[in-house]
């Protein structure tokens, strides 16, 4: 696999093995060739996001183990899709990012600004 990069140019870090994320689940927000969502947003779960997010139609919370999907709980890192980002922080509900281990393709997305605004620190 190519050498991805982050947001800030720099190699991409991981986002969360526990849970498995990212489109490939890979751990990471790398965006591939058949992942149309462009999963590719490292964000940390918040209870504000999570009732977002499950209120404009996708459900993160409940658990789905037909598709091996755990269902997430605040503090979980997730890879989300850019555009799901976006519309959560256009709405006031979006979630910390972790600049490292976030794509640099979600630039085509979000304004570098809106993620640096948003960033986790521990």
């Amino acid at each position: 696999m190519s050498k991805q990069s982050n947001i800030l140019g720099k190699p991409l870090a991981p986002c969360s093995m526990d849970p498995l994320t990212g489109f490939m689940r890979d751990g990471h927000c790398r965006l591939g060739p058949n992942d149309h969502g462009v999963h590719t947003v490292c964000a940390v779960m918040t209870e504000d996001f999570l009732k977002f997010t499950k209120a404009v139609g996708n459900d993160l919370s409940t658990p789905r183990p037909e598709y091996d999907f755990p269902g997430l709980k605040p503090g979980d890192h997730w890879c989300l899709c850019a555009a799901r980002w976006q519309e959560a922080f256009e709405a006031g509900h979006a979630p910390p990012v972790v600049l490292e281990a976030t794509h640099l393709s979600t630039l085509e997305f979000v304004d570098r600004e809106n993620l640096i605004a948003k960033a986790w620190s521990e």
